[in-house]
C-alpha cells in the first residue's frame, strides 16, 4: 500500500464511508489502483482535465452516441465518459470470472430445463406459477432444440460492490444485453490518454470482443454451414443502441439488417443484396421476441421476419441469444438463481444475490409495505432504471402510490435493501468527487464460456445517485483487470 501523495489531482479526497474502488478508510491506496495513482500523481491539474476533454471530443468525433430511447427526433447525445478507470485486481477477478460461468452455465441449463421437461418446476424448486405468469415466458418456444443446446449466447451480469466490499449481482440481462461496444470505446479513449501505461503495465485486454462475439455465432450455425453467413438485425436507427449494432457488424465484418432485408423462401432464411439472395445462417438479433416473426407473435410487427420462427425450429438458422430468454432475467425469476445453480451443478453460488423479497408473497409483501423507505423497489420486467423506488430518497406520496401498485399486481413488484454502491474517483467539474458504479461484465457462450475481462463500469454522474444507466443520466469509465505480476515491472 502506497499514502496518497499530497497536492494532486486526489487531494482532499474523501471515500465519505463507502466502500472506495481506489482508498480505503484510512487514505490507504488500494494495491491494485497504486501504480494508475503514481502516474497521475506526476500530471498537473491542467494535464487531467485537458486529456479529459480530448476523450470527450473523441466521442463527438467518433460519433460514439447514445439514443435516450424516448427522443423521436432521433438526436444522439455521447455516452458520459469519466477518464478515470475502475481497476480490479488479478486474484479478485478470478473469482468472478468463475462466477460468472457458473451462473450463466445454471441458467442455460434452466432455460433448457424449462421450454423441455420442466424437472425443476416438478421438482417445486421454483414454483410454476411464477414462471407462467412471467411476460417473457413463451409458450411457443417449448420443445425448441436450439443449435448446440444454447440458449443464451450473450449476456450481461450486473454487479454491485456494497459497503463492506461484498460483490454481488443484481440482476442478468440475456435477451439483448447492450453497452459492450461502450467498453471497446473507453478502452481506445484511455488508451490514447495514457498510452505509455498500456505499454509498461500488464493490463487484460478487452478488443479481441469482436473476434470472440464472431467465433460464438459461428459455433451455433447449422452443422452442415461451414462457411456460415452471419448477419445482426437491428429495429433500426431510431434504437437507443443503434451505435452499438452498427459498431459489433463492422467489427465483425458481417453485415447489419433489418427485418425488411431478410425474407423467408423454401424452408430458409435470405439475405436481399444487390446480386440476389443470399442465405443467412447465424442471425444476432437485437430486437426483441416478440418482434421476431409477426405470423407467432405480434402480428403488426414491422421489424422482424414472417416465418422466421419455422425456419428456426427446423434448424436451418441460428438465433442469438434464442427466444424465450427473457424469462431468466425476469427479476423475480432472479431470485432464485441461486437454487438454480445447486439444482443443476450442484455446487453453492460463487457471487450471491442481494437479498430479494417477492411481493407475490404474501409475507414478502407485508414486510416491503412496512419498510418501504428502507427498500428499493422493481418491477420485474423493467429496464434502464425505470419504474423504480428508492425508498430512502422517496417521498410519502410515491411510496403510497407504490403501495397502490404493489397491491395491484404483486407478480409484478421485488424489493431489494438499499445497498451503499461502491464508489470510484471521477473527474466533476474541474475536480475530483468519488461517484457511485456497477459492474456489467459480457459473457459470451459458444465453444466455452468467455468472460470479458472488466466489462461496462457505469457510473452515475449526479452527486448521491445510485442510478447509474444511462438512460437516466448515468455514464461509463474503463474497466481494466490487472494481470498477474510476474517479478516487477
Amino acid at each position: 500500500m502506497t499514502e496518497l501523495a499530497k497536492e494532486t489531482f486526489f487531494s482532499g479526497y474523501d471515500p465519505q464511508g463507502f466502500y472506495d474502488e481506489y482508498f480505503r478508510a484510512d487514505q490507504q491506496v488500494r494495491s491494485a489502483a497504486s501504480q494508475f495513482i503514481e502516474r497521475v500523481n506526476t500530471l498537473s491539474k491542467s494535464e487531467i482535465l485537458n486529456r479529459q476533454r480530448t476523450a470527450e471530443q473523441f466521442f463527438y468525433n467518433t460519433g460514439i452516441t447514445f439514443n435516450t430511447g424516448g427522443s423521436s427526433n432521433g438526436i444522439d447525445r455521447i455516452f458520459p465518459f469519466d477518464l478515470f478507470p475502475r481497476i480490479i485486481s488479478h486474484e479478485e477477478w478470478g473469482m468472478i470470472e468463475r462466477g460468472l460461468q457458473q451462473r450463466i452455465t445454471a441458467l442455460n441449463e434452466f432455460l433448457r430445463d424449462v421450454y423441455g421437461a420442466q424437472k425443476i418446476l416438478k421438482d417445486k424448486v421454483i414454483p410454476s406459477e411464477l414462471v407462467y405468469s412471467g411476460r417473457h415466458f413463451l409458450k411457443s418456444c417449448m420443445g425448441l432444440m436450439p443449435q448446440q443446446g444454447i440458449w443464451a449466447h450473450v449476456s450481461g451480469t450486473d454487479l454491485v460492490r456494497d459497503k463492506d466490499g461484498t460483490l454481488y449481482v443484481l440482476e442478468d440481462n440475456l435477451r439483448c444485453p447492450s453497452g459492450v461496444s461502450y467498453v471497446l470505446a473507453n478502452r481506445s479513449v484511455v488508451k490514447r490518454a495514457f498510452p505509455n501505461f498500456f505499454r509498461n503495465y500488464a493490463i487484460e485486454t478487452v478488443e479481441n470482443y469482436p473476434e470472440q462475439l464472431f467465433d460464438t455465432l459461428q459455433h451455433i450455425a447449422p452443422q452442415s454451414r461451414r462457411d456460415a453467413t452471419i448477419v445482426v438485425l437491428t429495429p433500426g436507427i431510431f434504437n437507443s443502441a443503434y451505435f452499438e449494432h452498427s459498431y459489433l457488424a463492422q467489427r465483425m465484418g458481417v453485415e447489419l439488417v433489418e427485418g425488411q432485408d431478410l425474407i423467408v423462401q423454401d424452408g430458409y432464411v435470405f439475405m436481399k443484396t444487390t446480386q440476389g439472395l443470399q442465405r443467412v445462417d447465424v442471425i444476432y438479433r437485437r430486437i426483441d421476441d416478440v418482434f421476431l416473426d409477426p405470423l407467432v407473435f405480434r402480428p403488426d410487427s414491422q421489424l422482424g421476419v414472417p416465418g422466421l420462427m419455422e425456419v428456426y425450429r427446423q434448424g436451418r438458422v441460428a438465433l442469438a441469444n434464442a427466444p424465450g430468454t427473457g424469462i431468466a432475467d425476469d427479476k423475480v425469476i432472479y431470485k432464485f438463481v441461486p437454487e438454480m445453480i445447486r439444482y443443476y451443478l450442484s455446487e453453492d453460488p460463487m457471487i450471491a444475490n442481494v437479498p430479494t423479497y417477492l411481493c407475490c408473497d404474501e409475507k414478502d409483501r407485508d414486510y416491503v409495505l412496512k419498510n418501504m423507505e428502507k427498500l428499493v423497489i422493481k418491477p420485474a420486467n423493467e429496464a434502464g432504471g425505470y419504474g423504480m423506488l428508492i425508498g430512502p430518497y422517496s417521498s410519502s406520496a410515491e411510496r403510497k402510490r407504490f403501495a397502490q401498485l404493489i397491491c395491484k399486481e404483486p407478480r409484478n413488484y421485488l424489493a431489494q435493501p438499499t445497498l451503499s454502491l461502491s464508489r470510484v474517483p471521477t473527474i466533476i467539474r474541474n475536480r475530483c468527487e468519488g461517484r457511485h458504479v456497477d459492474l456489467r461484465p459480457f459473457i459470451l457462450n459458444g465453444r466455452n464460456v468467455y468472460v470479458m475481462p472488466g466489462g461496462l463500469s457505469r457510473v452515475a454522474m449526479k452527486k448521491g445517485s445510485l442510478v447509474v444507466n444511462s438512460s437516466q443520466g448515468g455514464g461509463s469509465k474503463d474497466t481494466w483487470v490487472m494481470r498477474k505480476q510476474v517479478g516487477s515491472c
